[in-house]
């Protein structure tokens, strides 16, 4: 059923304020009158609003539950209800006894990020971002981590927008956040939502058999979300995913954790090794420095077998809080993956445009999931931006845009987003 016709006939009362600002992501309501505020700009703060009270939020929980066909009562104390854009999640004053709890969370059908605003906010240096589109642009499965609020989804938004123009796009969701289908409706993307009816495994059963590219997951945080990637990635298809892991290093462990079960623990790893090639960590914070909430991409690990079929990672980029860096060029297998693609990466990519860098070209192998190579950069000042030569072959990138020469130097710009 579709809600979004009745969900705007709801009355948010005073909430509408806050509902039409870009900058707002999350609103939270509890404590008798405690309103929160999560935004791209400020982090999380507190907002001071007295007609936003107990009774504006029993009345839209009202309203929500009629929406939704639910009850909402001491019964029924937990409610969720779901638009098209708009996420919101209730609690009966019975289990929060300092009164009812709400959570708005706005899923907006938009790309946020883009080039320039990923580079000016510092979320990532340029030579890095050109890696990872050039990783994109070689097919490469890629699984994004960090925790709640870090900005996880967004970043696969904007890797999926920079896919090519002809490659069919399925995504999968519990609850709707990417919205692919409404940003890009000129291309070939089918949205599929699980429910009560269709696990996971019934809709990728049907997923393999619409015969896409690309697979994106909204989220992989249940054993049937692991198994479903496991799956996807085995049988030739693509993977664009998120995950809640502290680190990029330890997202095929923290997969791992989440099948609950007795399975080998080596031959799975060896299995995520094999099929994901790159993990991204994204964390949010405040920054004394910018004065402002930050979100950065502080990891990036690549993720590979030996040839004793054992996993290995290589740290690709690593950055503490306090500005240091380590560096890492990919090694021969990530290399060898993407050329197959005609995305051809130097031995020495971070490297290439600037020799004074110390960074190591053949990087040492390190077992999962805590090592870091020693012999790389440890640099007070990572602003300074590279581009990597990265060379891509347009008789094989087989897209409807032309490659010129001044593109073939770096991705920049490889397909511009809608």
């Amino acid at each position: 059923m579709n809600n979004d016709a009745i969900f705007s006939q709801l009355d948010f009362g005073p909430l509408d304020e806050f509902l039409k600002l870009d900058d707002v992501t999350d609103i939270s309501y509890s404590n008798g009158g405690q309103v929160w505020l999560k935004t791209l700009s400020r982090g999380v703060f507190q907002v001071e609003r007295p007609n936003i009270n107990n009774a504006l939020m029993e009345k839209l929980a009202f309203q929500c539950s009629n929406v939704m066909g639910k009850t909402f009562n001491m019964a029924h104390p937990f409610l969720d209800a779901e638009s098209t854009e708009l996420r919101l999640n209730f609690i009966h004053e019975s289990i929060a006894t300092n009164g009812i709890a709400c959570l708005i969370r706005k899923t907006p059908a938009k790309i946020r990020l883009n080039r320039e605003k990923l580079i000016n906010e510092q979320y990532v240096r340029e030579d890095l971002l050109d890696f990872l589109l050039a990783c994109v642009q070689g097919h490469a499965n890629i699984i994004v981590s960090g925790e709640t609020g870090s900005g996880k989804t967004e970043l696969v938004k904007y890797l999926a927008s920079t896919t090519k123009e002809n490659e069919k796009i399925i995504t999968i969701e519990d609850t709707l956040e990417l919205h692919l289908d409404r940003i890009f409706p000129h291309r070939d993307i089918v949205a599929m939502k699980t429910n009560n009816v269709a696990s996971y495994t019934d809709v990728l059963v049907t997923c393999m058999r619409q015969n896409p590219i690309w697979i994106l997951l909204s989220e992989v945080r249940s054993a049937e979300a692991v198994l479903a990637v496991r799956n996807s990635i085995s049988s030739g298809h693509h993977i664009i995913s998120t995950i809640h892991a502290d680190k990029a290093a330890s997202i095929p462990m923290r997969m791992y954790s989440l099948l609950e079960s007795n399975l080998d623990v080596e031959q799975f790893l060896s299995t995520i090794h094999r099929y994901v090639q790159i993990g991204i960590y994204v964390k949010g914070y405040m920054s004394k420095e910018l004065g402002r909430f930050q979100r950065e991409i502080l990891e990036i690990c690549e993720f590979y077998v030996d040839d004793d079929n054992k996993p290995k990672s290589n740290t690709i980029f690593q950055k503490t809080l306090d500005g240091k860096f380590t560096l890492n060029n990919p090694t021969k297998n990530l290399r060898d993956y993407l050329s197959i693609q005609g995305v051809v990466l130097p031995e020495d990519i971070f490297r290439s445009n600037d020799s004074t860098r110390n960074v190591s070209p053949t990087p040492n192998n390190s077992n999962i999931p805590n090592n870091v190579n020693t012999n790389v950069a440890q640099v007070a000042n990572p602003q300074q931006p590279m581009s990597p030569n990265i060379n891509v072959n347009p008789q094989m990138m087989q897209r409807t845009t032309t490659v010129t020469p001044n593109q073939m130097g770096t991705i920049n710009n490889l397909n511009q987003t809608a």
